[in-house]
């Protein structure tokens, strides 16, 4: 690796690497994002809902899309049935405790999800176990399911229904913007061409 001499030159290194993960992520799952914003349109029109989570800066993007889908990113519509199970510290803390920390999406899919939702799993590394436990329930539930993941997609890229994989990636921190590019985009496609007629109710 080339010797950075600069604070400012290992900066622009790394905007480098986001700019290159994130267009070769659009080549090569761009097809498959735009199936993933059909997916969540085509399971909240039939009454489905959608389960989100992942840990650490994935907890923070799950709670990110969930805000944007029951609130807003562009387009005013009516709030979308969507939770990200990153967020109830009681729960996750019981769980936890009683059961073991592998367990803290599982029994949340297990006590909320049905056949027909939508559950989208985000790991970078695609072999978080609690994460892979509870897509796996989803998958036996009936749940239609998406992966967010990096690098080779790990566990999850062989069980979702959908992956979305930043292969690119060279560490988490590229994997996670890639990951925020990604969520942005799905709800701004949602949005645009599979929600309309979603307006907000006045």
């Amino acid at each position: 690796m080339k010797q950075l001499n600069h604070p400012y030159e290992y900066l622009m290194q790394t905007l480098r690497e986001s700019v290159l993960t994130k267009e070769s992520f659009l080549k090569d799952a761009g097809e498959t994002l735009i199936r993933a914003s059909e997916a969540l349109a085509n399971g909240i029109r039939q009454g489905g809902k959608v389960l989100i989570f992942g840990n650490g800066g994935s907890a923070a993007d799950a709670q990110h899309m969930a805000a944007e889908m029951v609130g807003k990113l562009f387009i005013d519509r009516r709030p979308l049935p969507v939770l990200a199970l990153t967020t109830d510290s009681s729960i996750l803390t019981a769980i936890g405790n009683d059961y073991g920390y592998e367990q803290v999406f599982l029994r949340q899919v297990q006590a909320l999800a049905k056949s027909g939702d939508i559950v989208l799993a985000i790991s970078t590394s695609g072999n978080s176990k609690n994460v892979l436990l509870a897509l796996q329930a989803a998958k036996t539930m009936g749940c239609f399911t998406i992966g967010l993941t990096g690098g080779s997609g790990g566990k999850l890229k062989e069980i979702c229904d959908l992956c979305l994989c930043a292969a690119h990636g060279a560490n988490s921190s590229r994997i996670q913007e890639t990951h925020i590019f990604a969520i942005h985009s799905i709800v701004d496609i949602l949005d645009r061409f599979y929600l309309k007629g979603f307006e907000d109710l006045k």
